[in-house]
């Protein structure tokens, strides 16, 4: 029997493949859609490649329409990179989930091997097929750590913490290392990375593709088959070919010099400033993490920026890490007693329509929020700073928020979005990860982006983020007895007025209240007219 088209149709990209059988290659590889990348797979083997487009999978969640397009149009800009190289490509487009076109598959192709899914998810949907040899299952050779670093530095038991993984991968792999000793003597710079952006150094624009015959395919078909699915399908800001990755890597070089003092930055006059936007690409494999690393280390630039970005890379290792040694967090006593998720401090709103683009009146989570709804993306303080700095506040509940995430970003898998969500941008997992909760007040958003100015609230008079942040504590301050790290901002409390405190909890409640209707914010008014 021959192979090649995608069910559905004789579009394009069907038109382009090949037909092969499964006597042209020795061993067929199942490649999932984050691992496009032969350099992954053995070259001492006469290979063949299986790719599966899963409609099923698809609709698992409303994905942003972008993060579909980004998938499949890679996944069909590989099959026919890969088919241009000789090696033989079998792409399958279904109804069906992995397992079951996988079983099908393995009925001609006799055992089938791949690489150890990163996602969970995956690993579970496939469980049977490798737990029945129909699968064989290899170690993923694209990550840069071994599980062995993590657990003899840090442990399978919490609290889990970076900084002695961090040292012992620098140390290892002599990453801005002299000898024993990191270069310039201290292993972090982050102190000198937490600069405002206040219009100087001007941002690179962000690096923009040619669509081509394929991604128009793509993106026709998203809008056919995903029509209520949010956002606009569109690629014209994402990479999908190989040479579109290759520049995407090179904008890397653009942005490195000033990513150190400004990684920390927020600002409406450019979404990423000096952020690479690589993570699309690496978390799918198309660029490899060991490119950038290279890029990284090789760079002339200033050594903060250079130590800045490599914490980056190594923490991408940490939390797959954390993900795997705790099954996605449920070895871990941390659960809302009810749901079984964890929540520690049991939050339980449900997530607002605003994080879909239901306009607030907060000029900061709005404009944070039209970035995903425009691009599927933001850079990493937005996400914790603003989207799950609000979700915090607003005590929405961590799950629906990490759910969201994974809906929404392009670049969102479970083994990142989870712990990233989940253990950082919220505390749902107690001390396990975070020595405290990440929320802030309205001076940290006033300092660090240029979101106040353009906002109808002014951030000395009468914004209500830093009431949020009070009544914040003052609903969770039990929770957070005998933590040092909370003493003194609970000693700040003890000694708010009971007027302020009264403020705080009207304050919480109209915002609450407000965005709960998909309203927007209306400040002071909204009492008036209640």
């Amino acid at each position: 029997m021959a192979w090649s088209k995608v069910e559905r149709g004789d579009g394009i990209f069907s038109s382009q493949m090949k037909s092969f059988s499964s006597s042209d290659a020795e061993t067929w590889w199942y490649l999932p859609y984050d691992q496009l990348n032969l350099d992954l797979l053995p070259t001492q083997e006469s290979i063949g490649i299986i790719l599966i487009e899963s409609e099923k999978q698809a609709k698992r969640r409303p994905y942003h329409k972008q993060k579909l397009c980004y998938i499949l149009s890679n996944m069909r800009h590989f099959a026919l990179e890969t088919q241009r190289k000789g090696i033989p490509v079998v792409y399958v487009s279904t109804n069906q989930q992995y397992d079951e076109s996988l079983l099908k598959l393995a009925q001609e192709f006799g055992t089938i091997h791949m690489l150890r899914a990163a996602e969970r998810e995956l690993r579970l949907t496939l469980a049977s097929l490798i737990e029945g040899g129909t699968i064989v299952e290899r170690p993923h050779p694209g990550w840069l750590t071994p599980q062995s670093w993590f657990t003899e530095t840090v442990g399978r038991e919490p609290p889990f913490r970076m900084d002695r993984f961090y040292r012992r991968v620098r140390k290892e792999k002599g990453w801005l290392m002299e000898g024993d000793a990191p270069v310039g003597g201290k292993f972090s710079h982050d102190a000198d990375n937490r600069q405002p952006w206040k219009g100087e150094h001007q941002p690179p624009n962000a690096p923009e593709y040619s669509i081509d015959e394929i991604d128009e395919e793509v993106i026709a078909f998203v809008n056919e088959r995903f029509a209520e699915h949010p956002g606009e399908a569109r690629l014209d800001h994402l990479p999908t070919s190989d040479d579109d990755h290759r520049k995407a890597l090179e904008f890397l070089s653009d942005i490195l010099t000033l990513f150190g003092p400004y990684e920390d930055a927020m600002t409406k006059e450019s979404r990423g400033l000096f952020h690479s936007r690589l993570a699309s690409s690496v978390n799918i494999h198309r660029v490899l993490p060991q490119e950038v690393i290279d890029v990284v280390v090789n760079a002339d630039v200033p050594l903060n920026s250079q130590e800045g970005y490599l914490r980056q890379m190594i923490w991408r290792e940490y939390v797959k890490h954390v993900h795997d040694v705790t099954d996605g967090f449920r070895t871990l006593e941390v659960y809302d007693k009810h749901a079984r998720e964890p929540n520690f401090l049991e939050q339980n709103n449900p997530l607002p329509a605003a994080y879909w683009g239901a306009k607030t009146g907060l000029n900061c989570l709005d404009e944070v929020v039209s970035s995903v709804m425009d691009e599927g993306w933001t850079h990493h303080i937005p996400r914790l700073m603003i989207l799950s700095n609000f979700a915090s506040l607003l005590d929405i509940n961590p799950r629906q928020l990490t759910t969201w995430f994974h809906e929404a970003f392009i670049d969102a898998y479970d083994w990142v979005v989870e712990p990233n969500v989940l253990g950082m941008g919220t505390y749902s997992l107690g001390s396990a990860m975070m020595t405290k909760p990440y929320v802030s007040g309205t001076p940290y958003i006033n300092k660090m982006s240029d979101y106040c100015k353009n906002c109808k609230f002014n951030p000395k008079k009468d914004c209500k983020v830093s009431n949020l942040y009070w009544a914040f504590l003052e609903r969770h301050k039990e929770s957070f007895n005998g933590n040092i790290r909370m003493a003194m901002p609970l000693r700040s409390l003890a000694k708010r007025s009971d007027e302020k405190k009264a403020e705080d909890v009207l304050a919480y409640q109209d915002i609450l209240a407000a965005l709960s209707d998909g309203r927007e914010y209306l400040g002071n008014q909204l009492r008036l007219t209640h």
